[in-house]
C-alpha cells in the first residue's frame, strides 16, 4: 500500500529521464557514487511528492475508478501516517540529493515539490491550465538530473524542459480524452470535460506539430549529434503520422489510446537518444 501511494510509474518514468539528463550533462567529471545518490535523491523526492498529491486528492481519488482503491481512499493508510512517510521521504531525498550534487539542483527539487503539489495541486481543480502547469514538475526530473552534474542551468537544461513539457501535453490530453467520464465524475476542469473530446484533439495535434519543431533543440544547440537528430525526428514524424492515420476514426477514445501509447514510446526512446548522443556523432 505504501508502496502504490509514490505512484511508482510516474517514478520509473521520471528517473529514466533523469539519469538521460545527467549523462547528458557529463563534462570531464563523472563519479559513479554521485550519480547513483543524485538518482535515487530524485526519486525519493518524486515520492514525497506523489505521496502528498495523493493525500490531497483523496477525495477525488474515490471519485474516480482507476484511484478509487488507493489507500488513503480505502482507509488502509491514515492521512496522518502518509504526511509522517511523504515527510520522511522528502527529508531523505533533499539530505541525499545536497550531498550528492549542488544548490541549484536542491532548488529545482524544491521547485518539483512546489510545482506539483500546491500549484498544480490548486490549478488541476479550479482551471483548465491545470495540465500546462504540471508539465513543468514533469520536466524538471531530467534539468535536475543535468545541473546535477553540469552544476548550471545552460541551453541543455533549456532544451530537455522545453521538450518534456511540449511531450507531456499531448500525452496528458490523450489521457484525458478517454477518461473524460472519470474526471468530470469528479468535478476537474480538463479541456476534455469544459471544451469536449474534439477541441482536446486539435490541441493534440498542435502540440504534435510543437514538438517536431523543438525535437532538433539539443543538436541545434550543440549537446548532441546528427545521429540524435534524425532518430528523433523521425519518432517525432511517426508520432504525427499515428495521429493523422486515425484521425478519422469514429472512437475518438480509442485514437487516443494511440497517442497516448505511441507517447509511451517516446519517452523510453528520447532519453537513451539524448544521452547517448551527448558521445555519438
Amino acid at each position: 500500500m505504501y508502496y502504490r501511494l509514490t505512484k511508482p510509474g510516474i517514478i520509473y518514468g521520471n528517473a529514466f529521464t533523469a539519469i538521460a539528463g545527467y549523462l547528458l550533462g557529463i563534462r570531464n567529471h563523472f563519479s559513479f557514487t554521485e550519480f547513483a545518490g543524485t538518482i535515487i535523491a530524485i526519486c525519493l523526492i518524486m515520492a514525497c511528492a506523489c505521496v502528498l498529491n495523493n493525500i490531497l486528492d483523496r477525495r477525488i481519488d474515490a471519485k474516480m475508478k482507476r484511484t478509487e482503491k488507493r489507500g488513503l481512499v480505502t482507509g488502509m493508510i491514515s492521512v496522518r501516517m502518509a504526511i509522517i512517510y511523504g515527510v520522511v521521504l522528502g527529508t531523505l531525498g533533499f539530505i541525499l540529493l545536497a550531498v550528492s550534487s549542488n544548490a541549484l539542483t536542491v532548488l529545482l527539487g524544491a521547485v518539483a515539490i512546489l510545482t506539483y503539489v500546491v500549484f498544480y495541486g490548486l490549478a488541476k481543480r479550479y482551471s483548465g491550465y491545470g495540465t500546462a502547469v504540471g508539465s513543468i514538475a514533469g520536466a524538471l526530473p531530467p534539468v535536475a538530473g543535468y545541473t546535477a552534474i553540469s552544476g548550471q542551468f545552460d541551453g541543455g537544461a533549456l532544451s530537455l524542459l522545453i521538450l518534456l513539457v511540449v511531450w507531456q501535453m499531448p500525452h496528458f490530453y490523450a489521457i484525458a480524452i478517454y477518461r473524460r467520464a472519470e474526471y468530470k465524475a469528479a468535478g476537474i476542469p480538463l479541456l476534455s470535460v469544459t471544451k469536449g473530446a474534439l477541441v482536446t484533439r486539435r490541441r493534440i495535434m498542435i502540440y504534435l506539430f510543437l514538438f517536431l519543431l523543438v525535437v532538433p533543440l539539443p543538436f541545434l544547440l550543440g549537446y548532441t549529434g546528427i545521429v540524435y537528430l534524425v532518430a528523433a525526428l523521425g519518432l517525432a514524424i511517426g508520432w504525427l503520422v499515428v495521429a493523422f492515420k486515425e484521425y478519422s476514426d469514429a472512437d475518438i477514445s480509442r485514437w487516443a489510446r494511440r497517442i497516448f501509447r505511441y507517447s509511451l514510446i517516446i519517452l523510453l526512446a528520447m532519453p537513451v537518444l539524448l544521452a547517448a548522443g551527448r558521445f555519438l556523432p
